[in-house]
């Protein structure tokens, strides 16, 4: 089988402390459709209309049958997310 784009939002939340200060968590990511689907909902993370703290909006190639994932394209960060590793 061939490689599919995948289209995903990633939010991320204030976790509880457990010591010291809150850290960030990540939720449960949504695989939109389209870029334009997963656009809305990035936009509202955006202007604060969410409980998130923050979200990254990837797209990437998976062939899931050869176990195969390509590198995050980044096409939106908002708010906060964790720092990415080069």
């Amino acid at each position: 089988m061939a490689a599919t784009e995948r289209i995903i939002f990633q939010p991320y939340i204030w976790g509880k402390p457990k010591r010291g200060s809150a850290q960030l968590e990540p939720g449960t990511p949504i695989v939109y459709r389209s870029v334009e689907e997963g656009r809305r909902r990035t936009d509202k993370v955006a202007a604060g209309g969410t409980s998130m703290a923050g979200a990254l909006f990837v797209r990437m190639e998976v062939d899931e049958d050869a176990g195969d994932y390509g590198e995050p394209e980044i096409l939106d960060s908002v708010g906060d997310v964790p720092e990415m590793e080069e």
